[in-house]
């Protein structure tokens, strides 16, 4: 990895040198002769006549609603900055989620602003991070200039990709501090409007604006669903990719397993959405097991529990519970078939109309049924479900909501959320387990160190619902007539 010549602060906050500070030793190294070539010679690679980017008449329209909610207030919405891994670098930038909801944009550091315009609501401008300067040689003296990261549209581009008015974001925390009237703000991704706004936010009204925004994100409009449909069918392809090398996987660890996955995601998403949980024998019982450094054995079940995400940022979210070999035991056949039944009965209970919670009661009442038949439990079932016996070997909830947030609409308000009731353009995921720890005494020998899960995820349509990830196998003799064709 290259070193820049020298650390510099955030280009936004980078006073402009001058000649006289170059030759004063702030920008050490640099010779006037140097500096001065690298101001000039370079061709003019402004883009012109750019399309909108597909979900720009959606993301008008989200803006509209949000201006429509909260009338005469100005809104406040960062995008976020980069955050250190260690050292001089950087995680990979990921936009916060109400920023690229209400925009379409990914690049860190932008903020969106609704300003009241009386009775026609509000005015947005987007404010970016303009092309670096190469006047004052920021471009190729910041860490952060285009030189060392890559070019970024320029203010004009991004109105036309974005349709709407793009200004500078470095004028912006000023004028936020000046500017009088009530204001909201979603906090948590960026200190320096925060601390512009400190004066004029509070967190009762911030909260309400964040959870409007998780609220707002529960129905799915025409580009959404088409964007979940893509991130869950690149993630069948990945969960293929995943069977073919599982010798590979046996010769190494989880973590083949992990980059495999891995691979399908960045070439056709953007990212993961998620950590992967490649969860190989007794891993699999451990709900969030994205350690991945465990082995592979023939024999034992592998859950992969991963989602691709795409470059708009909708993510899948689906999960398998696979025989490393091909085949399952007869007593994981037994406990697989038992949550596959579970899913089943919990899929069918979505549908426009019902509650959230009927499809997480109708896979628990399944599950239950099980452990009392296998003798784990003492019936009658009604009893056992009341008493939550079950979540021994249950865990947790049934599903949860998707969308650009792999647990999407984490605000929402209860009564919104889990005590709400669906309907058409709801995405979700449906997701019954069983785990039997390796160290409990309380089930018979054979069941222990099984974990399974099946998920899908599901969309409500105005008469029912469509698994999006119906492409992969979910019964058992299924899953092994798919190995059996992937493996050759």
């Amino acid at each position: 990895m290259a070193d820049e010549l020298t650390p510099e602060t955030p280009e936004e906050e980078q006073p402009k040198k001058t000649h006289k500070q170059r030759k004063n030793g702030l920008y050490p190294g640099v010779s006037d002769e140097l500096a001065a070539s690298m101001r000039t010679g370079w061709a003019d690679t402004e883009l012109r006549g750019l399309e909108p980017i597909p979900q720009a008449a959606h993301t008008a329209a989200r803006r509209a609603a949000l201006s429509a909610r909260f009338p005469g207030d100005r809104l406040v919405i960062a995008a976020g900055r980069l955050k250190t891994r260690s050292n001089d670098t950087e995680y990979p930038f990921r936009a916060s989620t109400e920023y690229a909801y209400l925009t379409g944009d990914q690049t860190e550091n932008g903020v969106l602003v609704l300003e009241p315009a009386g009775e026609s609501g509000h005015t947005a401008t987007v404010y970016l991070l303009p092309r670096s300067d190469r006047e004052n040689g920021e471009f190729w003296l910041s860490g952060q200039g285009e030189l060392w990261v890559g070019r970024r549209h320029s203010l004009t581009e991004a109105e036309q990709l974005l349709g709407v008015p793009a200004k500078d974001v470095r004028e912006l925390a000023e004028a936020l501090a000046e500017a009088e009237g009530p204001v909201r703000t979603v906090r948590g991704h960026d200190a320096l409007i925060e601390a512009a706004l400190t004066d004029k936010v509070t967190k009762e009204r911030d909260e309400e604006l964040r959870v409007y925004l998780s609220e707002a994100r529960a129905v799915k409009d025409d580009f959404e669903i088409g964007e979940m449909q893509k991130a869950v069918d690149s993630t069948v392809r990945g969960f293929e990719d995943v069977v073919k090398v599982l010798d590979k996987a046996e010769a190494t660890s989880e973590r083949y397993i992990e980059g495999t996955f891995f691979l399908r995601a960045r070439v056709e998403g953007n990212d993961v959405g998620y950590g992967s949980i490649c969860a190989a024998g007794p891993h699999a019982c451990t709900l969030h097991w994205v350690r991945n450094d465990g082995d592979v054995r023939s024999g034992d079940l592998l859950l992969l529990d991963a989602g691709v995400e795409t470059h708009s940022l909708y993510t899948a979210d689906v999960t398998r519970t696979l025989p490393v070999n091909g085949t399952y035991t007869d007593i994981q056949r037994k406990i697989y078939d038992a949550v596959y039944e579970s899913q089943e009965a919990g899929i069918a209970a979505v549908k426009p109309g019902a509650k959230f919670r009927d499809f997480h009661d109708a896979s628990q009442h399944v599950l239950a049924e099980k452990l009392v038949e296998w003798g784990l439990l003492e019936g009658p079932v009604e009893r056992v479900l009341e008493l939550g016996l079950q979540r021994r070997w249950t865990l947790h909830g049934t599903g949860h909501m998707l969308g650009m947030d792999v647990h999407d609409c984490a605000a929402a308000r209860t009564e919104a959320y889990v005590d709400g009731t669906l309907e058409p353009g709801v995405c979700l995921t449906v997701e019954p387990g069983l785990y039997f720890q390796a160290d409990d005494l309380t089930v018979p020998e054979e069941y222990r160190g099984i974990g399974v899960r099946i998920e899908d995820d599901i969309l409500v349509t105005e008469d029912g619902n469509r698994n999006l990830s119906a492409g992969l196998p979910r019964a058992s003799v299924e899953v092994e007539a798919w190995m059996a064709r992937l493996k050759g």
